[in-house]
């Protein structure tokens, strides 16, 4: 396969993964003259990318196009299209086209389909901050490929503390093999805790303050996840995932489902044994409760969209959630 998609706003994942098939086209020697990297904002920068890609290497190994943040996937010209489909199976072995785009493509597009047809497309999405088991299964994943191991506690404690964050997953891995060694024995809970970046105050802790009321809690936790410049909306986002898993289990428990797999099912919870823990985070809570939670959190990511200042309005907003919470159960 000569021609790549690469997407998602998983940056810095996306980042090694260009790097890695980079270095596995190019040889280092002849890297200058067959390495192209063509921006966004150079005109007719997708003509460009494929020409490029059409020219034989020089020398030893082979040439690398890399178009950086193309909009090919959500909107194409017919005359961009018409190139597309001469030149995408033209494009010889010898040369590796690489597309880069943050945004999802749209498959109802027929440079999408066609991109689709040639291409190998490979998505580099964040998991979302609530979906703690993708979390450990990546911690688990990404420990295996620099070399570290982890018991599952471990591994559990470090996708808490560093959440969706790839980049610290990375720093914090290469500190742990450090430490690790050539040891084969996998490091524990004590090991990691005592290594990694203090960095555990999250936006899950913080949706646990707020459930259980606990307006001083939740507060400190406020300041610190925006003190630790954590993007106020990804915040929002990881509470309103939260409250809705919440909400949905709550709903099947009132209305009498005892199923734990169709709980999970209904709730998107990936792990049926986590609804156990979650009856239990929610024992204290009526459905009536959780669901005012939403509208609260909608208005708070729509004032954050709207420029208003993050600190003070996730701290009222804190504050109006734990009060909901805290009201009598009914």
């Amino acid at each position: 396969m000569s021609i790549y998609l690469y997407w998602g706003e998983d940056e810095f994942a996306m980042s090694k993964a260009v790097d890695d098939l980079r270095r596995s086209v190019l040889d280092p020697s002849w890297a200058s003259f067959n390495f192209d990297k063509i921006s966004p904002d150079r005109p007719n920068a997708v003509i460009e990318a494929l020409n490029q890609a059409m020219t034989p290497p020089f020398g030893v190994g082979s040439r690398f196009v890399w178009l950086v943040d193309t909009t090919l996937s959500q909107q194409c010209s017919e005359e961009l299209l018409a190139e597309l489909e001469r030149s995408l199976p033209a494009i010889p072995e010898s040369s590796v086209l690489l597309l880069t785009s943050p945004n999802k493509w749209d498959g109802r597009l027929k440079s999408t389909k066609l991109l689709q047809k040639y291409a190998e497309i490979q998505e580099f999405s964040l998991i979302p901050p609530w979906k703690t088991e993708l979390l450990v299964q990546q911690v688990k994943r990404i420990s295996g490929q620099v070399g570290v191991k982890l018991n599952n506690a471990a591994a559990e404690l470090l996708a808490e503390s560093v959440g969706n964050d790839t980049r610290q997953l990375f720093n914090e891995l290469e500190k742990l093999q450090l430490y690790a060694g050539s040891a084969n024995q996998p490091l524990d809970v004590k090991a990691v805790a005592a290594l990694i970046t203090a960095n555990t105050q999250n936006s899950l802790q913080l949706a646990g303050a707020i459930r259980q009321g606990n307006t001083v809690q939740a507060l400190g936790l406020v300041a610190e996840l925006i003190n630790h410049n954590e993007p106020a909306l990804r915040i929002v986002a990881t509470l309103i995932g939260q409250f809705r898993t919440w909400l949905w289990v709550k709903l099947m428990i009132e209305n009498g489902e005892r199923d734990e797999k169709a709980i999970a099912t209904a709730a998107e919870v990936g792990n049926p044994k986590r609804i156990y823990f979650i009856r239990k985070d929610v024992q204290s809570l009526s459905s009536q409760q959780l669901a005012l939670t939403l509208p609260v959190l909608l208005e708070l990511e729509t004032s954050l969209k709207q420029g208003a200042d993050a600190m003070s309005t996730l701290q009222t907003k804190a504050i109006e959630l734990c009060q909901i919470c805290q009201s009598p159960s009914h």
